[in-house]
């Protein structure tokens, strides 16, 4: 029923999805946390940046990335000459578009358990002489490990439903660049209906379940804090 180029969409977006998805749960926390405890004057212009994928077209942010990853402008130009290969229509440039592209759906879950955190558990984890490291490790991890849960499905998630973004940042060449959402468009476009079928509802199924998971994970979690 699929092609071998089907197989081959489908594991990039496997790999894509976990590279990304990995990479977010490790620079987001920190960003989340300044988020939700910074009182600088500029905190809300980064808070928009962050933002800003939630609400700007994604051919508008896939044009502008696609810009940035051409080899004549400084981003695309240094990782050429540091890597001899273009960003753009690359493994790599997709990567990067999807961190861009995923990151509030990480970011903001974080931000607001950090921000409904109960402050009097960091208050004793100072007083029993916790550093930082081991306050976040022993005390804030266990406390918000559902929203971390949450935050990663999302962000999965997210990233294997991409099409604008990774259409114009990679195009679409089988093997390469060619993710499962572009792998459905093309059998749309050719009137490949069966296989279309195929993708699509592995996409919708994935999708539900998914969403079961994390409202289950967030039923939980309300009832702990209801009998807490």
């Amino acid at each position: 029923m699929l092609s071998e180029w089907d197989y081959q969409a489908i594991l990039l977006t496997l790999k894509l999805a976990v590279s990304a998805t990995l990479i977010l749960l490790i620079i987001s926390p920190p960003l989340a946390w300044w988020l939700s405890h910074s009182k600088r004057f500029y905190r809300p212009f980064i808070e928009a940046l962050v933002a800003l994928p939630l609400v700007l077209p994604p051919t508008v942010l896939g044009f502008y990335l696609l810009l940035s990853f051409s080899p004549d402008s400084f981003l695309g130009g240094f990782w050429l000459t540091l890597t001899g290969h273009n960003l753009a229509f690359s493994f790599s440039g997709l990567l990067i578009a999807s961190l861009i592209y995923s990151l509030p759906f990480v970011v903001q879950p974080l931000q607001s358990a950090f921000v409904n955190l109960d402050k009097s558990y960091l208050e004793v984890a100072t007083t029993l002489g916790f550093n930082r490291i081991e306050t976040f490790y022993r005390v804030i991890f266990p406390m918000v490990l559902p929203s971390f849960i949450i935050a990663g499905a999302l962000g999965f998630a997210h990233t294997i439903g991409e099409f604008g973004v990774v259409l114009m940042i990679g195009g679409n060449i089988p093997g390469e660049t060619q993710v499962l959402s572009i792998a459905l468009f093309d059998h749309v476009e050719t009137l490949q209906y069966t296989q279309a079928h195929f993708l699509a509802f592995s996409l919708l199924s994935f999708s539900m379940v998914l969403l079961m998971l994390i409202y289950g994970v967030l039923q939980k979690r309300q009832k702990r804090l209801y009998h807490a």
